[in-house]
C-alpha cells in the first residue's frame, strides 16, 4: 500500500472502544468473535497509526463493579495511553444497554429512573475528565416511544433540557474543561426518537441555560436515515460554529443503522464531506463509529479499521486534486458567478441599499437563460473520484 495514505497522529483518527470492540452480535444472532478488549484495542489502534480511543463508560468499567474494581481497570488503561502515546478525546455515558433504560434515561417518565441517568452521567463525566477527555457526547438512543399515549412529548424535551442543565452546571462547579456534544438519531432502537436530526438539535441548544458549552456530533449514518444529506447537515453545524466532534461511517439509502465502514456506500458523498471538513479547517477528531462486518473475524478488526483512515486520506488526497485541477476549478467559477457590487448591495440591509435595489430593473427571461454548467462540473468530479483524471 502507498504510504502517503497511511495514517499519523496529526489526522486525528479515533475509534470508539466499542467498534473496534464489537463482536458481531444482531437481533437475529449472536456473537460471532471475541473482539479486541479495551488494552488490546489501544494497542492494536496505536500500531496502526490512530490517534486516540473514545469510550462510553461501560466499555471500560462494567455497571456493577465495585469503587476499588473500577480503580484498578482505569489505572491499568491509563498505563497502556502513556505507553502508546494514544489520547481520550471524547468519553459518553451508556444510557441505553441496561434494561433499566428501556423506556428512556433523561426522559423516562419515572423520576428515579431519571435521577440514576444523571448520577451515572456525572460518574462518566468524570471518568471522562481522569483520562483526559474534553468533549462529552450525548447520544439519546432511548429518549423516545413507541406508545405515544403514555409519554408527552414537551415534558420529555423539558426532562432533556433539565438533565442537560444539571450536568452543565455540575462541569462549572467541578472546573471542569469539558463541553457537550448532542448526537441526533430519527429511531431505533426506538420507534421514534426525540429531537431526531442535527437541525433539530441545534434549535434544542439554543433554548439551554447554557448554550456555548453544548455543540454537536453529527453521524453520517443517522442523519441518512432520516433521507438527509449529511454533508449539508454537517454545513449547518460548522455555520453555527457548533461543529465539535463527528462520527464517520457509511450506510446504505433506507436501511438500518448500519455503521459500515466510512467510505464503503456513496463514494461521492463521502468525497463532499471530506472536502467541506478539509476546506473549512475542521480541528476536531475524525471519529469511526462503524464496526466490522459480522462474517469478519478477529483479523477483520483491524483490516476495518486500518479500511477506514485509509479511505479517509485518499478522499483528502481527491480533494486537493479536486481544488487544484485547472478545469474543474473552470468548471466550479462558471458555476458559481460572481458579482462584487451586487453581493455588497445584498448582504447587509440600509434604507440606502433598499432603495436601490427596489429601483433596478431585473429581466427574469434573461437571468433565467444564463448558463449553470452543473452536468460537466459533476462530470469531472465524478472522473476525479473514481481515478478516471
Amino acid at each position: 500500500m502507498s504510504v502517503m495514505y497511511q495514517p499519523k497522529k496529526e489526522d486525528k483518527f479515533t475509534f470508539g472502544l466499542w467498534t473496534v470492540g464489537n463482536r458481531g452480535r444482531d437481533p437475529f444472532g449472536d456473537e460471532v468473535r471475541a473482539g479486541a478488549t479495551p488494552i488490546e484495542a489501544v494497542r492494536r489502534l496505536a500500531e496502526l497509526g490512530a490517534y486516540g480511543v473514545n469510550l462510553h463508560d461501560n466499555d471500560l468499567v462494567p455497571i456493577n463493579a465495585t469503587a476499588g474494581e473500577r480503580d484498578r481497570i482505569v489505572a491499568e488503561f491509563k498505563t497502556v495511553l502513556d505507553d502508546t502515546g494514544m489520547k481520550v478525546p471524547m468519553a459518553t455515558t451508556n444510557l441505553f444497554y441496561h434494561p433499566v433504560f428501556r423506556d428512556g434515561a433523561f426522559t423516562s417518565n419515572d423520576p428515579a429512573i431519571r435521577a440514576y441517568a444523571v448520577q451515572k452521567a456525572m460518574r462518566g463525566i468524570d471518568l471522562g475528565v481522569e483520562l483526559g477527555a474534553e468533549l462529552y457526547v450525548f447520544w439519546g438512543g432511548r429518549e423516545g416511544a413507541e406508545v405515544d399515549a403514555a409519554k408527552d412529548p414537551v415534558s420529555a424535551v423539558k426532562r432533556m433540557r433539565e438533565a442537560l442543565n444539571f450536568l452543565c452546571e455540575y462541569v462549572m462547579d467541578q472546573g471542569y474543561k469539558m463541553r457537550f456534544c448532542l448526537e441526533a438519531k430519527p429511531n431505533e432502537p426506538r420507534g421514534d426518537i426525540y429531537l431526531p436530526t442535527t437541525g433539530a438539535m441545534l434549535g434544542f441548544i439554543a433554548t439551554l441555560a447554557h448554550p456555548e458549552m453544548v455543540g454537536l456530533n453529527p453521524e453520517v449514518a443517522h442523519e441518512q436515515m432520516a433521507g438527509l444529506c449529511f454533508h449539508h447537515a454537517v454545513a449547518q453545524a460548522i455555520d453555527a460554529g457548533k461543529l465539535w466532534h463527528i462520527d464517520l461511517n457509511a450506510q446504505k439509502p433506507g436501511r438500518f443503522d448500519q455503521d459500515l465502514r466510512f467510505a464503503s456506500e456513496g463514494y461521492k458523498g463521502a468525497f463532499f464531506l471530506v472536502k467541506l471538513l478539509e476546506d473549512n479547517g475542521y480541528d476536531g477528531p475524525r471519529h469511526f463509529d462503524a464496526h466490522p462486518y459480522r462474517t469478519e473475524s478477529d483479523q477483520g478488526i483491524w483490516d476495518f479499521a486500518a479500511g477506514c483512515m485509509r479511505s479517509y486520506l485518499i478522499l483528502k488526497e481527491k480533494v486537493r486534486q479536486f481544488n487544484a485541477d485547472p478545469e474543474i476549478q473552470e468548471a466550479y467559477r462558471e458555476a458559481n458567478p460572481t458579482d462584487p457590487d451586487l453581493e455588497a448591495l445584498i448582504e447587509s440591509y440600509d434604507r440606502p441599499k433598499a432603495e436601490t435595489l427596489k429601483a433596478m430593473d431585473w429581466d427574469p427571461e434573461e437571468l433565467a437563460q444564463r448558463r449553470l454548467a452543473y452536468e460537466r462540473l459533476d462530470q469531472l468530479t465524478f472522473e476525479l473520484v473514481t481515478g478516471a483524471r
